[in-house]
């Protein structure tokens, strides 16, 4: 590895999403720790990369890891990246979900904070926007950041806990800079060949408000909060620009959700999921477009 690049310590490197962010740090001159249960497929000989395979929940584990003692000379770390989690409602029972990411989410950040590394980006998840939306509507759109938190799965419950987590241990560290990315549903390009069978009915997407974010586009987010100064926490929703729809976003809402206030004029195909904050706070744009591909 070369000692010339920042080092960064990677969780879930081998997941939907992560497996996209360890590529895109690497290409962006990055040394990465890629911590997972399997390794992150692609990786090749001569990857400024190192895979140590962990169980987030074990919190001695995680304390060397990001303490640099996976080998005799590692770390420091510029930052760390925490992916690794349970990554979505119904694929445990909850009280699995529970005890594992909220517990691999403290074991993280306490790490982070013991071994002095200063800047951590988390995913947090649109989850705590309400989704689904389907016992309760959105209280407008499009969604921000401005209003309470409300967890309608205990995967939601977990996230929503991880963001009060990180408030206070900035407290607690006011050198801290921690970054809550509330990514929306990923996508690989490999997925958008489906997207035009939503059209038939709105109804099928109407759970994220026709929400997604492209894999790339999410690592992109994730290198930009990595580069974000000032200490504090910050959550920022990051989707794409756009839905998974062809119908305008305009006629969406007056159809599905005639009783929920739109705040402004929509463009065409706006996103409902609104990324100005994570534009404001981070400079992230997105660059792809499920239109490009199907």
């Amino acid at each position: 590895m070369s000692d010339d690049k920042p080092r960064v310590v990677l969780t879930g490197a081998a997941g939907k999403l992560g497996r996209v962010v360890l590529r895109d740090l690497l290409d962006h001159d990055y040394r990465v720790l890629a911590l997972d249960q399997v390794p992150p497929p692609g990786l090749v000989e001569g990857d400024d990369a190192q895979f140590v395979r962990i169980d987030l929940t074990d919190h001695g584990a995680v304390t060397e890891a990001v303490a640099g003692r996976t080998e005799e000379r590692g770390g420091p770390f510029a930052g760390v990246v925490h992916l690794g989690a349970i990554p979505a409602p119904g694929l445990a029972p909850n009280g699995v979900t529970f005890r594992n990411n909220a517990t691999a989410t403290w074991n993280v950040f306490d790490a982070a904070r013991a071994a002095g590394v200063r800047n951590v980006v988390w995913a947090s998840s649109e989850t705590v926007l309400g989704l689904p939306f389907e016992a309760a509507p959105p209280p407008y759109a499009p969604l921000d950041e401005e209003y309470r938190v409300r967890p309608e799965s205990t995967y939601s419950l977990v996230k929503s806990l991880e963001e009060e987590m990180a408030q206070h241990f900035c407290r607690w560290e006011p050198s801290l800079t921690m970054t809550g990315l509330r990514f929306s549903n990923v996508m690989h390009v490999e997925d958008y060949a489906r997207f035009p069978s939503f059209d038939h009915d709105p109804a099928l997407r109407k759970w994220n408000l026709w929400g997604y974010v492209d894999a790339r586009d999410g690592a992109q987010a994730v290198r930009l909060a990595l580069q974000r100064r000032g200490p504090g926490v910050e959550v920022c929703i990051v989707a794409n620009a756009d839905t998974v729809m062809s119908r305008s976003s305009a006629s969406l809402m007056a159809e599905v959700f005639p009783g929920v206030e739109v705040r402004r004029e929509l463009g065409e195909h706006e996103t409902l999921l609104s990324i100005d904050k994570a534009r404001r706070v981070l400079g992230y744009e997105p660059r792809h477009s499920w239109r490009d591909h199907v």
